[in-house]
């Protein structure tokens, strides 16, 4: 007889209550009345609208654009390849604020193509502030990240379709519309969906760059509401509203991808390909340059504009420390316990599945990403609004802030520890039986080895998603409770650029250096292991 263990429940309980509970709280400080008198307001119906229009606009351009650049990468295998696709991953995982920065520094009214454009007495074309800053942020972190999933799509083809289409004397495009589309298609609404949440719940990009009333968002109206208005009853009307739509975008995004299969994916072998041709090759390369063109000068530029003469007066101001060390603070108990919450939840939710009880077991997990249906700026307003009559909330900061934290990177978790957690229990489950083993002894002698590194890869992601954040620290952050992230905000916020520019580096070094650590310590034999 196989035990559950009761550990997995008793944590999904607490996120449930504490997201209950969050409702709750917004449900007692909004009534309908509340919700008509916001709705027949033409600002909040603008903030609506805007929504909705730059999340629709950024998910065409970064999606649209992500179809050719993948089906180009599919087809060439050339030296740095995989270089460029580490690059695409670096812009998932880079904070937030540190791409805004490389962003203004390449194309903000003192940039480098501003600055190019005086010489030949050529004014900007185009202000970055408002829907064109928005836009660009959002294509340069959402079109690697759109590429990689569709890359990943592309190369899942198996290998006899290809073959097949080979021997019938297939070109490139009927390859494309009769064998790779089809997949591509059963993918994108789930791809389109995924970016279209980010950017629907973009928060640090619009507020950097939003041009004032006429460029803000449901997430940064209440933000403004509750910070600078202390207008406690319309920010958690636009929370619930915005919870609401998160919702039911999330219902939406699993029923267009409930027929997607799991299959294992292939490389594209070069001899597999249809014939090449030099129209071929221009196409494909104009696309990959392209998106390089997009991707790597604002990298290049937050390295580049990092190391000038401010760079030591920076580095020994106690402000800077102080910010730093609570990052990393906040950062380490935030993966720490979206870890441990995750292992958890993962390892009650495989005994079910081994048990043969699939719907408590995908409950289970769906609590773990409730997250995506409570924006993290959602949770954070009702946590204040419910804690604000019992004490003084910026005295327990940290604790809220590391929280959100942990749940905001539990997903992530989940995501990354779900197969392997699963295919280690399919595989030596009797075993364990067996041998009497459980809990901590099994996990330190037989788990951690063949799973250390999916968990590794797992605390680096948490840990990263954590230090980066500025969506719950820019509510509760204060002089005495300041990250990196908020630090720079300021920085920038203040036009001290050149301090500004040496913390964005200062986190983009954190953020390759904490991935780069993680691949160190990941073994030729765990790498396999994962496979």
């Amino acid at each position: 007889m196989i035990r559950t263990p009761k550990t997995g429940l008793v944590v999904a309980l607490l996120i449930v209550v504490y997201v209950v509970a969050s409702l709750w709280t917004l449900l007692s400080y909004s009534s309908l009345q509340d919700i008509g008198l916001l709705f027949s307001d033409p600002y909040y119906r603008h903030v609506a609208k805007f929504s909705f229009w730059q999340a629709s606009l950024s998910t065409i351009l970064s999606v649209g654009f992500a179809v050719p650049v993948a089906h180009a990468l599919s087809r060439r295998q050339f030296k740095g390849r995989s270089l460029i696709l580490k690059l695409f991953a670096t812009t998932l995982v880079l904070p937030v604020l540190v791409g805004v920065f490389g962003i203004i520094a390449v194309y903000g009214n003192q940039g480098w193509i501003a600055r190019l454009l005086n010489l030949l007495d050529i004014t900007m074309p185009f202000s970055l502030y408002g829907l064109n800053g928005i836009l660009l942020a959002h294509v340069f972190f959402n079109l690697p990240f759109a590429t990689r999933l569709l890359l990943t799509t592309i190369e899942s083809v198996p290998q006899e379709q290809r073959k097949l289409a080979l021997h019938l004397g297939m070109g490139s495009w009927q390859c494309f519309r009769l064998i790779e589309w089809p997949r591509l298609r059963a993918h994108l609404p789930h791809v389109i969906g995924l970016v279209f949440m980010l950017c629907f719940t973009s928060f640090a990009t619009v507020m950097a760059l939003g041009g004032g009333p006429k460029a803000t968002t449901i997430e940064l109206a209440i933000y403004q509401a509750i910070k600078f208005d202390f207008d406690l009853q319309t920010g958690a009307v636009l929370a619930l509203w915005q919870m609401v739509i998160c919702a039911g975008l999330v219902l939406l995004i699993g029923k267009l991808s409930r027929n997607l299969d799991g299959r294992t994916s292939f490389s594209l072998q070069p001899g597999l390909q249809p014939r090449d041709s030099r129209w071929k090759k221009s196409w494909d390369s104009f696309w990959i340059m392209a998106t390089l063109t997009l991707v790597l000068p604002p990298l290049v530029a937050v390295v580049a504009s990092g190391l000038n003469d401010r760079l030591w007066p920076v580095v020994t101001d106690q402000r800077f420390w102080h910010a730093l060390m609570t990052s990393l603070e906040v950062a380490a108990l935030a993966a720490s316990i979206a870890l441990m919450a995750g292992i958890v939840l993962l390892n009650t939710a495989r005994v079910l599945r081994l048990k043969v009880r699939y719907g408590q077991a995908d409950c289970l997990e769906l609590v773990g990403t409730i997250i995506l249906v409570t924006p993290a700026l959602v949770l954070s307003t009702a946590t204040f609004l419910l804690l604000r009559g019992m004490t003084n909330v910026f005295s327990l900061s940290l604790g809220i802030v590391v929280m959100v934290n942990a749940l905001m990177a539990l997903p992530y978790v989940i995501k990354t520890l779900n197969q392997p957690m699963l295919r280690m229990a399919q595989q030596y489950h009797p075993l364990w039986q067996s041998l009497g083993m459980s809990g901590l002894r099994r996990f330190w002698l037989m788990e951690w080895r063949a799973l250390r590194a999916p968990l590794l890869h797992a605390f680096s992601i948490s840990f990263v998603l954590s230090l980066g954040d500025l969506t719950v620290i820019a509510l509760f952050g204060s002089q005495d409770f300041n990250t990196l992230p908020l630090y720079l905000y300021q920085l920038m916020g203040s036009y001290q650029l050149q301090a500004a520019a040496v913390v964005s580096l200062v986190l983009f070094a954190l953020s390759i250096g904490v991935f780069s650590l993680t691949d160190s310590l990941m073994n030729p034999s765990s790498r396999e292991v994962e496979k």
